[in-house]
């Protein structure tokens, strides 16, 4: 399992005091142009928002109402619904209809696919949330290509602009991928999937057959790899049962496990039942990850890629059978894996799919069961926690509906968790600052778009520049002398794919805003300028906004540092301004790029007709030893059909640099008075004389109203 989805680390270093706490001013911006932007959308009142937060003995239930020819229900409100548990009526606290559309990416027409956005936001949480489990422990290494087809084929067919999903293997961690909406980085991460199976018990104990000395007869020998498979099955089990309890903290979705695999060589099917002192440690730990998942109600969909099996195939290795160890045998086995995965689904509200080669119909069903449905959640009365199942029913008054929810879970064993209390220490963050910043989604509370483009900074670092922009209208402003005040914390943390932390920093903007200001920055937001000094690798940044009243959100940002020092030639990221991006009061407690571009650098992609960009890039070229050549750098604002409505050239000679490891400086204005409303991409390459072949480019889209 990846050592990142465990992102308690991050709250220790939170905890630890290792952000550096500043107080800064707010920069007042010049008069806005007579257009301001427009107020970002709004989410719809009956579609609730996702929180994170452990609460005890709140229990949610989502269920899906259909009529009698399985078409979805949409019109129902509270009173319609009657929900038990144990028998027992329960007053249904929170009730919410979730209705998600499946969103697909903008792109230009030119394009052959949607371009990566280089601004990541918390507008997309209001989608399907997956948990993509490839079991690399028990699937046969053979087999491996079709785990790869079957979970890209969800991620490409079926998976919205709008969600978000994250990958993780039952043995390896690492090469998993944390929860994103990004297509591409979840992609990678499937593809580094390897299955590695033990070999079929049967044809071990073939292998393995000898002579009985009793009978004189060849008998099957043992299974030399029996203990090998109880400690991969309850491997296996144990990280579900962690990312299910991982997960629990999320409330106002259907959280659903995509489990792809073979599933264990082992009898599980007991687990579900009683639970007598002679059950081994693998069902106790198939029951506790089931326990787990119905009691964070998390829903597992469990796909067999093997499809159509003939129960005879694995004998082919072989030139005989030896007693037991037959076709029956290996039957046996192929029966027991398909129990084990549809153990895990009937008891948690999902389904296997299993012998069946095209699994579209698997995908679209998941995707139906994720996309509308009820979400209620209640306070239990019963506050037992000996770790019992509880059943639980939904009805509906409403005559010739049909309901389907998961039909109970176990209780928590021990004493209950306590609460986070707000500390008094005046360096603290808030509690609702700490709990989207550890957050494994980012959370919406407070809207926000965060931008961070890495450039080469001192060895082994690149200087990573950071742009917040944080939507403020729904903080609880105090107007008082003629100014409206309030105090806004903004904290951000990166992780690697190895789940180390690197602590970032925390500002706290105590904001006393004139009228026109406090307008400027309602239509505007308000924007935070930082940095962090990061190594070459993959991370998460994961950033975190709130106000004084409680209010906070989080964006996660996914980015790639390259080695700037290493390859032959790189670019860094391309940072943007504008002329209106001064209209956004900016806090600067770090301003990497306040020397290289007019204005402030923004995390806004939409920018009105007239407007002026302004983009800065590095290029670095490690030739030592090259004779004097030439570079070229070019900047191309690209409309639909690929056609260049504007173009900015430049061209350097190596002799600048005069032998060091700098980089060449490129910067471009793109006046759009005469470009039309529409989506456009700003091409940005660089390309060095010494070999054609060395080229690095970027892309950015914007649309321009």
């Amino acid at each position: 399992m990846t050592q990142r989805l465990a992102f308690a680390l991050t709250l220790a270093a939170l905890s630890g005091g290792l952000l550096a706490a500043q107080q800064q001013p707010v920069s007042q911006a010049p008069a806005p142009p007579p257009q301001a932007q427009q107020p970002a959308q709004q989410t719809p009142v009956d579609q609730p928002p996702v929180t994170f937060r452990v609460e005890v003995n709140y229990v949610e239930v989502d269920a899906l109402v259909t009529d009698a020819d399985g078409k979805p229900i949409a019109n129902l409100t509270k009173d319609d619904f009657e929900l038990f548990e144990d028998g027992k009526k329960q007053d249904v606290a929170t009730f919410a209809l979730v209705n998600i559309p499946i969103e697909r990416a903008e792109r230009p027409l030119f394009a052959s696919g949607p371009v990566q956005p280089d601004v990541q936001t918390n507008d997309h949480i209001e989608g399907r949330i997956y948990l993509l489990v490839l079991d690399d422990l028990h699937t046969d290494v053979t087999r491996s290509p079709r785990v790869k087809a079957a979970a890209t084929r969800f991620i490409e067919n079926n998976f919205g602009t709008n969600d978000l999903a994250a990958v993780v293997f039952t043995g390896r961690s690492g090469d998993g991928q944390d929860f994103t909406n990004n297509p591409r980085l979840l992609v990678n991460a499937i593809n580094k999937f390897s299955g590695r199976k033990l070999r079929s018990a049967t044809l071990t104990r073939i292998e393995g057959a000898r002579v009985d000395p009793a009978t004189q007869q060849l008998a099957p020998g043992d299974d030399i790899d029996q203990m090998d498979r109880a400690f991969r099955a309850r491997q296996m089990a144990n990280n579900v049962r962690k990312l299910a309890e991982f997960m629990a903290g999320v409330h106002g979705r259907r959280k659903s496990m995509l489990l792809i695999g073979e599933g264990v060589d082992y009898d599980i099917y007991e687990a579900v039942g009683q639970l007598g002192s002679t059950a081994s440690s693998v069902l106790l730990d198939t029951h506790d990850a089931i326990a787990a998942a119905t009691r964070g109600n998390v829903t597992i969909y469990t796909i067999d890629p093997r499809g159509l099996m003939n129960a005879e195939g694995d004998l082919i290795e072989v030139a005989g059978t030896v007693g037991d160890a037959d076709s029956r045998s290996i039957a046996n086995e192929m029966r027991l894996s398909q129990d084990s995965l549809r153990v895990l689904a009937d008891s948690t509200g999902g389904f296997a799919a299993v012998n069946r080669n095209d699994l579209n119909g698997a995908f679209d069903r998941i995707v139906s069961e994720n996309s509308s449905y009820y979400m209620l959640g209640f306070y239990s009365t019963n506050d037992r926690r000996n770790g019992r199942y509880r059943k639980l029913e939904v009805r509906v008054k409403r005559p010739g509906l049909r309901v389907r929810n998961r039909t109970g879970y176990y209780e928590a064993r021990g004493r209950a968790p306590s609460q986070p209390n707000a500390s008094n220490s005046p360096t603290a963050l808030p509690v609702a600052v700490t709990e989207a910043l550890g957050s494994p989604l980012p959370m919406a509370g407070v809207p926000m778009k965060v931008f961070a483009a890495p450039y080469k900074g001192q060895a082994p670092n690149a200087a990573v520049a950071l742009v917040f922009e944080i939507d403020i209208r729904n903080f609880d402003f105090v107007q008082n002398g003629g100014t409206f005040n309030e105090q806004v914390d903004v904290a951000f943390t990166s992780v690697n794919t190895q789940g180390k932390v690197f602590p970032g920093e925390r500002q706290t903007a105590t904001l006393t805003l004139k009228p026109d200001t406090y307008e400027r920055a309602k239509a505007r937001g308000l924007r935070v300028l930082s940095q962090a000094n990061l190594p070459p690798g993959r991370y998460q940044i994961r950033v975190a906004a709130g106000s004084k009243s409680g209010k906070a959100g989080s964006v996660v940002y996914d980015l790639e540092v390259p080695d700037f020092s290493k390859e032959a030639f790189t670019m860094s990221g391309v940072s943007l301004t504008a002329a209106s991006a001064g209209q956004a009061p900016t806090i600067k407690p770090k301003d990497p790029l306040g020397d290289f571009l007019p204005g402030p650098p923004t995390a806004t992609r939409e920018f009105e007709k007239g407007d002026l960009l302004v983009l800065f890039a590095e290029f670095y070229e490690n030739a030592r030893g090259s004779a004097a050549h030439m570079l070229d750098f070019k900047a191309e604002l690209r409309a639909e059909g690929g056609r260049v409505v504007q173009q900015v050239s430049d061209e350097r000679s190596s002799t600048e640099l005069q032998g060091s490891n700098g980089g060449y400086g490129f910067q471009a204005r793109l006046p759009l008075e005469s470009v039309e409303p529409g989506l456009y991409v700003i091409h940005v390459e660089g390309r060095s004389r010494a070999n054609q072949d060395t080229v690095a480019t970027r892309e950015i889209q914007i649309r321009v109203r």
